[in-house]
């Protein structure tokens, strides 16, 4: 690299650093793709500038979310969207509720959300949302009051043609619904503002198993690249939510052997493997009952 380059370099990370000095999740996120794409910066030192634009958000928004608990007691949580990049299209990314969230996370995965759209070739740009709400132990009228003050703010700022939320961690089906409802009511408006809706109210078809299944078909066909394939590998899944569980069952379609589960708890591990049978008991754990993966264990003779 030649030394005006690297100069160059040095200069636009010690600006980004200098306007967001505490920001160290988005921080990490910029310096992991500087590296990443430095062959790019040797070959055609204008993308360092269009870099520098690039992990500038357009617009950031930070808002108070006050709402009422079941025992009447006034609760206040900070909401956030993070408004990345409109250059291929509207905003898209999810909504994560999660106490560890703040302005730095959010700003790193609508980041990432930049270079995850482009690669799909779709006319979508990026951006990302969410709260430091921490949904575990609520009742649904809870949640939904939650959700409900949530949209009372968010909505001014998103539309089929601006912004498109979708769920992440603690967005599901539940939720989305309950944010689509407010949505509807005050914008009056019945659109597709919403990615990750019931097929009763405009979701689209296999969306819940979308993540999960493009997950595995991933891995199915770097296997077949290098002559090998998925049937009978023994694989460790992470996580027990949307993406894992549809994970887990495209794995045991495709003949291969899904192993474990997991969640904040700890993890569960069937030796054997799971079957259908107990995928859809860990389905109903977390997407029904909503609790820890670990009462798995309680319905399980074997893990």
């Amino acid at each position: 690299m030649s030394a005006a380059i690297a100069e160059k370099i040095a200069s636009v990370r010690a600006s980004i650093r200098r306007r967001d000095p505490d920001q160290k999740e988005f921080l990490q996120a910029v310096d992991e793709v500087f590296e990443s794409l430095t062959p790019v910066f040797e070959k055609d030192p204008k993308y360092v500038e269009v870099f520098e634009r690039l992990v500038e958000p357009e617009r950031q928004i930070v808002f108070r979310v006050p709402w009422i608990d079941d025992k009447g007691v006034q609760r206040i949580n900070r909401g956030y969207r993070v408004q990345m990049s409109s250059a291929l299209g509207p905003y898209k990314g999810g909504l994560r509720f999660h106490p560890t969230v703040n302005l730095s996370v959010i700003k790193f995965l609508a980041f990432e959300q930049t270079f995850k759209n482009s690669l799909t070739t779709l006319m979508m740009g990026a951006g990302k949302g969410g709260s430091d709400f921490d949904p575990r132990g609520l009742s649904d009228r809870e949640v939904m009051a939650f959700c409900q003050s949530f949209m009372t703010e968010l909505y001014r700022h998103i539309g089929a043609d601006t912004d498109v939320p979708a769920g992440d961690i603690n967005v599901g089906g539940r939720e989305i619904g309950y944010l689509f409802g407010q949505y509807k009511r005050i914008a009056n408006n019945f659109t597709g503002v919403l990615t990750g809706k019931d097929l009763r109210w405009g979701g689209s078809l296999i969306r819940p198993e979308a993540t999960g299944y493009g997950c595995v078909y991933f891995a199915q066909n770097y296997l077949a690249h290098k002559g090998d394939s998925l049937k009978g590998k023994r694989c460790l899944v992470s996580g027990s939510g949307n993406v894992a569980q549809y994970t887990a069952e495209k794995l045991l379609q495709l003949g291969a052997i899904p192993l474990t589960f997991s969640d904040s708890s700890g993890y569960v591990l069937e030796p054997n493997g799971f079957t259908q049978e107990q995928i859809e008991h860990v389905m109903e754990l977390k997407n029904v009952k909503r609790v820890r993966v670990s009462e798995y264990c309680a319905f399980s003779e074997t893990a």
